[in-house]
């Protein structure tokens, strides 16, 4: 009973995690949601459905194609460019041969970054009023 309880309440946000095994190639576009992790080789976009959608790419995966998600951790080679909305860790063994764009970033010693990397706000940008001088201020 208890375990039901719990299951209603999480059957918003999916927590399932795929496997792509090594020695698997995927040609074409790949969305998921949940998490995902890539021990093969994707030749296409991979594309997460999601905000809490998470994508693991092991030393031994490949992405050749562009990466958007908003939670990733990367140990493998990419040939694209990256795009994380959230959260982006590159292992060690990381490489990527493209443009990063992140909104937090951990990077260990040894990973590589071939491409331009540029942090993005998940917010946009407020404009604050100008300060007023001490004449505009002193009513006439």
């Amino acid at each position: 009973m208890l375990n039901r309880k719990r299951n209603a309440h999480n059957n918003n946000t999916s927590h399932d995690t795929s496997l792509i095994a090594r020695g698997t190639v995927i040609r074409g576009d790949l969305h998921f949601s949940g998490a995902l992790h890539l021990d093969g080789r994707i030749e296409g976009a991979v594309l997460a459905e999601g905000d809490d959608a998470m994508f693991t790419l092991s030393e031994y995966g490949q992405v050749q194609g562009e990466i958007r998600v908003p939670h990733a951790v990367i140990n493998g080679h990419v040939t694209g460019d990256v795009h994380v909305s959230a959260r982006l860790e590159l292992a060690a063994q990381a490489r990527i041969d493209g443009d990063l764009r992140y909104h937090t970033l951990e990077m260990a010693a040894g990973a590589q970054v071939n491409g331009r990397i540029a942090r993005q706000d998940g917010a946009e940008q407020r404009e604050l009023p100008a300060p007023q001088s001490a004449d505009e201020s002193a009513p006439d």
